[in-house]
């Protein structure tokens, strides 16, 4: 695809501005403004006139609640500025801008340094990967301290935090800088930056290191790229109201961004959804590709439509460029431009068109649940249908309607944004709302692997489904995949089963919440030549994931708060007391002069209200910070249970039974009873049962022995039962370390059982289920290549490649009794001791081994791949554990490759089968390698049974030919 670039040399880029309330964002935004030409007068918010608080909602408040845009013209540079909502309760709108932005500019409070919002900020730009300048505000204030803000920068934030307005002159004269190509070294910083600066710049980067101790020079445009590569932090000093720092600001955006390259192909990324005051609706977008005309037909494709929805196109019937309050209307915007576009009906925030993907689903959400109380004799139906209009624009508010209490129920931050939402409606509607008391927001998922069974068979209509439902990492969500052979059932059908799993938020059976963090695999499915219809298949996927549900081990998830409290030393005591009363956990105390420092997590349902407290007992010196740190297990999950009441049995919107047909007449099977009316049988969860014994399992799922920490209920449970079995039983009460590593595991017996004539009879099974495994049997080992790597290879080259083998490290590893032993002293020797045996068993094999190690529970961790001797090591990406990243490899590249998987996890050994690979258990690995030892020391004893060494013995026979004549005399040399 060609690439285009604006034909001006004035960029163009797209800037966010961030920052905790009260930082003094809108303050910085009209400084940006006025020293750029956009305005002439000065606004402040505190005098209810600045450019950007557009909305009498944010003049009355003094705080941004829905983000904005201005344009402003630098020398080099044009800026789309993005005001976002500083406060907390916000921080949705907040978080759709960062989907469109180039650069931000985060704003830190001088007086009050970083606080934690600031934090949760930073990470939220980490993750979507957004250059950052920094701007530190209010130093005019008494007790702000520039170096101790930048040690803190530093500590908090990252080390590569610089300051750029100490070290460099802004007067000096700018040149424009040039596309790529036109000038080599372009600009050096010549006496701009003092020789310590730019060496600690160039300590950020290896390679500009190694230019710079021998040229020790550094050019504008490495500067630029460290700043793009997220490599440095440009930092700045100053006051906004006073006009301090703000044209070093500018000077920096100025000097050292550049322009993002675009596709020729259109693209575009919805954000924001609004209305104006005519109500008409419009599409916030920035153009990620090509240029889009008034009157274009936008068509999305499959894979950007939101779940559920059919293919749409629609024209632009308007493009408008707003700045503030004013809006100009253009026939046509080209990439790099955010624009609102009116006609379109079907956009939602997050959207990709053309070109561009959906974004990911957002980090922070609502934790707290409030049902809308209406005024009597309001129609409640015409209501939630005006109700559903905010949520467009708002999607985190997630408008429920309660069909069994009659209520109307919204998701929300706190309560400002409850304040603001009774505004709004009163505003657009006319309807006085009230709020009631806020409930916590829980989510449910599932301890161990189990399958759920869904049948739709009334009078002519028809359709099974088999799901296996398996527990995700924390904080994966939902994910969906399917393992179904082609030839059992139609790709149509599939595609359909995954849809409809995708399409709703499906619920949990203990409270009804929305279930989480769990992996859905289509193991099987029946339709019917001529009287299955979609609509029946909706229905079975449905049934058979509450099916499945009821026979699991269901888990209550509640949200958990990351804080960090900062009190004096005399009171920690009664703050530690109130953390531990709260069923938080703490990380060890730092302390800086007379102040505690207390960091740990606890959940939001007990320390909702804290910050309170904090102030009355240490008089007003001590503050609070929170953020949300995701869902976990909940502690008291039978009194929630109990408390909220949740009947799964009477919610007839999400039945459990399965509808069956006889003697003409359908009739209703309750959950319990589907399995012995069901028309398929996968025999799945009937291997784990007989791989893994009640005492096996209880030892597992206990965690005893294991240093590890307790809290990480549901992944424990996960680990222990993927390590041999799954259970269906009743729920067990589980603990222990989610981490193969620790030290107390014991896997089952059946771990050390298989071989690859065992393969044979689960092949059967399999095939009986699936139907025939289509794959090419060359050799028992088969070629696995890494899902980073594989590009592709023709069917015909492929028998004559070498053979690959993945090996599941630490099910390896607690599966051999030698390294596990030796794992329970040092996990880093026990990995080392495997290495060295696959090293030794590949120089034997010649075969291109990959060994997979688990890093998912190492914060930040990216996927690293090493070579040791002759293997390659794969070490995973956080959240990705080793079944995983071989599940993701297997799919790729099972059906075009030979792929063996050395593991004893029963359900691993289901689903790489499914894809076309043969699997090797631990034992049966182990009974390799010792044959192997074995064949290289008969060779090297057969190598060995005459002592005496000859000089011809390894000569061709032409030269031992002429030598034993020369021996005789015949010839001379």
């Amino acid at each position: 695809m060609g690439e285009q670039k604006p034909e001006k040399t004035k960029k163009h880029i797209c800037a966010g501005l961030l920052a905790h309330v009260d930082a003094g964002k809108t303050t910085l935004s009209e400084a940006l403004l006025y020293l750029s030409g956009k305005i002439r007068k000065l606004g402040r918010v505190d005098h209810k006139d600045a450019y950007l608080d557009t909305s009498p909602l944010e003049r009355e408040r003094g705080i941004t609640i829905f983000s904005k845009q201005a344009v402003l013209e630098f020398p080099e540079t044009r800026v789309t500025i993005l005001d976002t909502p500083g406060h907390v309760d916000f921080s949705a709108e907040m978080e759709r801008t960062l989907q469109v932005l180039d650069y931000a500019v985060l704003l830190i409070n001088g007086a009050d340094g970083v606080q934690g919002h600031t934090v949760t900020l930073w990470k939220l730009l980490e993750r979507y990967q957004i250059p950052t300048f920094i701007f530190v505000n209010k130093m005019d204030q008494d007790g702000t301290d520039h170096d101790a803000l930048l040690t803190e920068l530093k500590k908090r934030l990252n080390e590569n935090c610089m300051d750029f307005s100490e070290n460099e002159n802004a007067d000096g004269d700018l040149e424009p800088e040039l596309p790529a190509g036109e000038k080599e070294q372009q600009n050096l910083m010549e006496n701009k930056f003092s020789e310590e600066f730019l060496e600690s710049l160039a300590m950020c980067d290896e390679k500009l290191l190694e230019k710079y101790l021998e040229t020790g020079e550094v050019s504008r445009r490495e500067i630029t790229g460290l700043i793009a590569d997220r490599k440095v932090f440009p930092c700045y000093f100053g006051s906004a109201l006073r006009m301090e720092g703000v044209e070093k600001l500018i000077h920096g955006l100025d000097r050292y961004t550049r322009w993002p390259v675009y596709p020729e192909a259109f693209g575009a990324k919805v954000y924001k959804i609004a209305r104006d005051d005519q109500g008409n609706r419009l599409s916030y977008m920035k153009i990620t590709g090509g240029t889009l005309k008034v009157k274009e037909l936008l068509i999305t494709s499959k894979g950007n439509v939101a779940a559920g929805e059919e293919v749409w196109e629609e024209k632009a019937d308007q493009i408008r460029i707003y700045s503030g309050a004013r809006v100009e209307l253009v026939k046509e915007v080209p990439a790099g431009t955010v624009c609102a576009v009116t006609g379109l009906s079907h956009t939602f925030p997050g959207q990709g068109l053309g070109v561009t993907e959906n974004s990911n689903m957002p980090v922070l959400e609502p934790v707290l649940n409030y049902q809308i109380i209406l005024p009597e004799g309001c129609d409640v139906h015409q209501m939630l249908k005006k109700l559903r209009e905010l949520e467009e624009e708002d999607p985190q508010l997630h408008i429920v309607w309660d069909e069994q209490l009659g209520e109307i129920h919204a998701m929300l931050m706190g309560d400002v944004q409850i304040e603001i939402l009774k505004r709004l409606i009163w505003e657009r509607f006319h309807v006085a709302v009230d709020f009631g008391t806020g409930n916590i927001v829980y989510k449910e998922t599932i301890a161990a692997p189990v399958e759920g069974v869904g049948h739709f068979e009334p009078l002519r209509h028809y359709a099974e489904v088999h799901l296996l439902l398996e527990p995700g990492e924390q904080g994966s969500g939902m994910q969906f995949f399917t393992a179904c052979s082609e030839d059992v059932l139609d790709r149509n059908w599939q595609r359909l089963i995954l849809t409809h799993l995708e399409e709703k938020e499906h619920r949990g059976v203990l409270t009804g919440a929305p279930i989480t963090d769990m992996q859905i695999t289509l193991l099987t499915g029946r339709a019917h030549q001529k009287h299955t219809e979609g609509g029946d298949f909706r229905q079975a996927t449905y049934r058979a994931i509450r099916q499945g549900l009821k026979k699991a081990q269901n888990v209550l998830l509640e949200p958990y708060y990351e804080f960090r409290l900062e009190v004096p030393v005399e009171v920690v005591g009664r703050a530690m007391n109130d953390i531990q009363k709260m069923q938080g956990t703490l990380l060890p105390m730092e302390t800086e002069e007379n102040t505690a420092i207390l960091k740990g997590k606890a959940p939001v349902s007990t320390m909702r209200d804290y910050q309170k407290e904090v102030v009355s007992y240490t008089r007003g010196m001590g503050r609070l910070f929170c953020s949300l740190k995701g869902y976990e297990p909940c502690k008291n999950q039978d009194e929630i249970v109990e408390q909220i009441g949740y009947d799964s049995e009477r919610d007839l919107d999400n039945p459990t039974g399965s509808v069956f047909c006889a003697h003409g007449a359908g009739f209703v099977v309750p959950w319990y009873e589907v399995e012995e009316y069901m028309h398929l049988d996968t025999g799945i969860m009937a291997e784990f049962e007989d791989d893994l014994s009640e005492e096996d399992w209880e030892d597992a799922a206990s965690g005893s022995g294991n240093p590890a920490s307790g809290d990480d209920t549901a992944q424990s449970a996960r680990n222990s039962a993927r390590s041999g079995a799954g259970s269906t039983g009743t729920a067990r009460n589980t603990s222990g370390s989610g981490s193969h590593a620790g030290s107390g595991y014991q896997p089952p017996e059946s771990a050390y059982r298989g071989s690859y004539e065992d393969d044979k009879e689960l092949q059967a099974i399999f095939e009986r289920t699936f139907g025939p495994v289509k794959r090419d049997r060359v050799s028992s080992y088969k070629k696995v290549v890494s899902a980073l790597s594989y590009s592709g290879s023709s069917s015909s080259a492929k028998k004559d490649q070498e053979e690959y083998l993945l090996v599941d490290g630490y099910n390896i590893i607690f599966a051999w009794p030698e390294l596990k032993e030796l794992a329970d002293a040092d996990v880093r020797a026990a990995q080392t001791k495997l290495m060295d045996i696959l090293s030794n068993y590949q120089g034997y094999k010649k075969c291109t081994l990959i060994l997979v190690f688990d890093a998912y529970k190492v914060e930040g961790h990216q996927e690293e791949v090493l070579t040791y001797h002759n293997i390659h090591v794969v070490y995973t990406k956080e959240a990705e554990t080793a079944d995983q990243y071989i599940e993701k490899t297997v799919h790729k590249i099972g059906r075009q490759h030979q792929v063996t998987v050395a593991t004893s996890d029963g359900l691993e050994q289901i689903i790489i089968m499914g894809q076309g690979a043969n699997r090797i258990s631990a034992r049966g690995l182990k009974e390799e390698i010792e044959e192997t030892r074995k064949q290289l020391r008969q060779e090297w004893h057969q190598h060995r049974q005459s002592s005496h060494t000859y000089l011809f013995d390894h000569a061709d026979a032409e030269t031992a030919k002429l030598m034993e004549e020369v021996r005789l005399g015949k010839k001379k040399l």
